[in-house]
């Protein structure tokens, strides 16, 4: 039933009394509660609707203002109840307003002709030049635009990805903008095509055209001073401040930019934050991270990325324009001033140090440093692992998941060891004896990818990845054995058979989602062939795959278990997982303890340099102790990894001793 009436004759005189007017007051409509009180110098057109106004707004300082319209003109707008319009320089044109909605000092608001508030654009992501477009939406993942972006090999996919996505753009389009519920605009310039959630807060933004404020009671999104945005979609809890202008973007949840950074063509996932710098056509998958105001990223896919200041990369040769793609894999990292010639590939967790411009591949080593000597590009495998800093990303990044929405849209996954990173370890250990057997165990430098790596890395190497294999290996097989009755073999076999038939094989990184690649291939089998036809139905497959993460990982680990340690794992003993944990313990308490040493360096003379001003070398250690939050045994970190080592070590004893009786 329609809950609104025509106005009364005394109504509208009353309200012509008050300066109002209409080109037809046949066309204004109002709720029952509907009061003329409060509405001064409102001129009203097209179809009117208007809810009842008795809430008094209390803003920041102490000052209240009641709900109403003053100074406005509205051009075929319904206001919900409780709403307060002010000052409308120019006017609002086709809007639902929904309730306790605060608008004021705004220069104007539209919606002109049919629009999809920004969904269905086209991001020219990775090459500018086209070829790699992703259709921005509301229910855009990370999964689903790494496969539109990089799957180009399966055009059928990709075509049924853009039918379905253009359904989906057609089922939001409207000739009618939303401003939701309990949504604050002020002191704001120019607003067109935008469709806005509820209780997101737009203060001082300069202009915002053909986009959507996917905002939401759970998680309100701020847009602050001076921010210019075309051709967007702003995902809940998200917040854009400080002049920050972006075209052709997509800002997923809880993301932050801030500080007059820049960005065109880019896809940004959960949990990034971009200051000061400047982004062209990015992929940054979740947590990618860039502060500094010399740091470009470009043309490339990053993930759990910190970029260093002045970090920076080329997509052109000069030659047939920016054309060029790079991929850092997930937990890279650039230090200060440094430089890839793409196209370029860095494995996971690797670290970025100088100028590289010979188009390096080390998605086969992860954990490494890339480091440029003497105008070359010199490997160190593995070393990463045993780096404070890779600790402390692994265990901050659980911690920074603002996302309070309950409805997530990317699937991400925390871990250090999984299947992904363990397989490649698996095929860096084969290359470096490769490398050994071919070049001889004495070369003083090996060749490899157009990079060097030193006698003495490839060594370490080795030796790093054997650890951090026997630490995953070990750690899957004490958590499967858990609650198992360790004394009857049989008991173990039956526990130790996976649940699961999916698993085994190649595992691949979504963007933040880890799952074996017959899995993702299957979902893509099924849009291929129409059996999976919504947007909404793949992100529930992916976020199924990434909700039985763990089940595909034990049945990888089972057959990777037989293959390494030599054994058959269906007629496992007990002596035998006696040893595997063992090797585990030992593995476990060897990387703790190289991790702790690094630690230390942080707490050496060298590091205290600076601290203490005035004072002599005790006064020194006191101040370096003050700012950093103790000395080395008392530092929580460095405690907590004494405290890993004899959890560790206690949970290995454990299993063995249920093993022996």
């Amino acid at each position: 039933m329609d809950k609104y009436r025509k106005l009364t004759s005394s109504e509208i005189r009353e309200l012509e009394s008050r300066r109002c007017t209409a080109a037809d007051w046949s066309t204004v409509e109002v709720s029952d509660g509907f009061s003329t009180d409060n509405i001064y110098s409102t001129r009203f057109s097209g179809r009117i609707r208007l809810g009842a106004f008795n809430k008094e707004f209390t803003l920041p300082g102490g000052m209240k203002k009641h709900s109403g319209l003053y100074y406005a003109t509205l051009h075929n707008v319904t206001v919900g109840d409780d709403c307060c319009i002010e000052n409308v320089k120019k006017y609002i044109a086709n809007y639902e307003i929904g309730p306790g909605s605060f608008i004021e000092n705004v220069d104007i608001i539209l919606v002109d002709g049919t629009c999809s508030f920004g969904n269905g654009v086209e991001v020219s992501v990775l090459n500018e030049t086209g070829g790699r477009e992703v259709m921005i939406h509301d229910r855009l993942s990370a999964q689903q635009a790494y496969v539109m972006a990089l799957y180009r090999h399966r055009p059928e996919l990709i075509s049924r990805m853009r039918e379905m996505t253009a359904r989906y753009v057609e089922s939001v389009s409207s000739d009618t903008g939303y401003i939701g519920s309990d949504v604050t605009i002020v002191d704001a310039g120019y607003i067109k095509n935008v469709r806005i959630g509820d209780c997101c807060k737009i203060e001082g933004t300069s202009r915002l055209k053909n986009g959507s404020i996917n905002s939401n009671r759970y998680a309100p999104v701020h847009i602050g001073v001076g921010v210019i945005g075309d051709d967007f979609i702003i995902c809940s809890g998200s917040s854009v401040e400080d002049g920050v202008t972006f075209s052709r973007c997509f800002i997923g949840q809880c993301c932050r930019l801030g500080h007059t950074y820049s960005a065109t063509d880019s896809l940004f996932f959960s949990n990034c934050q971009g200051e000061n710098g400047e982004a062209c056509a990015i992929f940054a998958g979740p947590f990618t991270v860039t502060h500094h105001k010399s740091t470009l990223l470009i043309a490339g896919m990053f993930s759990f990325m910190n970029a260093g200041s002045g970090s920076n990369q080329s997509n052109h040769m000069y030659k047939l324009g920016p054309i060029h793609q790079g991929i850092l894999e997930r937990g890279a990292k650039t230090t200060s001033d440094s430089y890839i010639l793409w196209p370029a590939k860095v494995g996971a967790f690797s670290l970025v140090m100088g100028r590289h411009v010979t188009h390096q591949d080390t998605s086969d080593l992860p954990f490494s440093y890339l480091i440029e000597q003497q105008n070359a590009s010199y490997i160190v495998p593995g070393v990463n692992l045993k780096s404070v800093g890779t600790i402390r990303d692994a265990q901050k990044w659980p911690k920074r998941d603002a996302r309070k929405d309950p409805d997530r849209l990317d699937s991400i996954n925390y871990n250090l060891l999984s299947p992904y990173t363990i397989q490649k370890m698996l095929n860096a250990r084969k290359i470096l004896m490769d490398l050994a057997a071919v070049s001889g165990e004495n070369s003083d430098v090996y060749s490899y990818q157009s990079g060097k790596i030193k006698n003495s890395a490839l060594k370490k190497g080795l030796q790093y990845y054997a650890m951090a294999i026997n630490k995953f290996l070990g750690n899957s097989l004490i958590k499967r054995l858990e609650d198992t009755d360790c004394s009857d073999v049989g008991a173990i076999r039956a526990r130790m058979r996976p649940d699961m038939p999916y698993g085994e094989g190649k595992w691949v990184d979504l963007s933040g989602m880890i799952a074996p690649k017959i899995l993702v291939d299957g979902l893509l089998d099924d849009i291929e062939s129409g059996r999976v036809d919504d947007v909404r139905t793949v992100n529930e497959r992916f976020a199924d795959m990434h909700a039985h993460y763990y089940d595909y990982e034990w049945t990888w680990a089972y057959g990777v278990i037989g293959s390494w340690y030599g054994i058959d794992p269906a007629m496992i003993t007990r002596e035998q997982v006696i040893s595997i944990v063992e090797t585990w313990k030992e593995s476990v308490v060897q990387l703790d303890r190289l991790v702790y040493e690094d630690a230390r360096k942080e707490f050496s003379l060298s590091a205290m340099t600076g601290f203490g001003a005035d004072g002599d070398k005790e006064e020194q250690s006191q101040d370096f102790a003050e700012v950093r939050g103790g000395l080395f045994d008392s530092n929580p970190f460095v405690q907590a990894v004494l405290k890993h080592i004899e959890v560790k070590s206690a949970l290995g004893d454990d299993l063995i001793s249920r093993c022996r009786h």
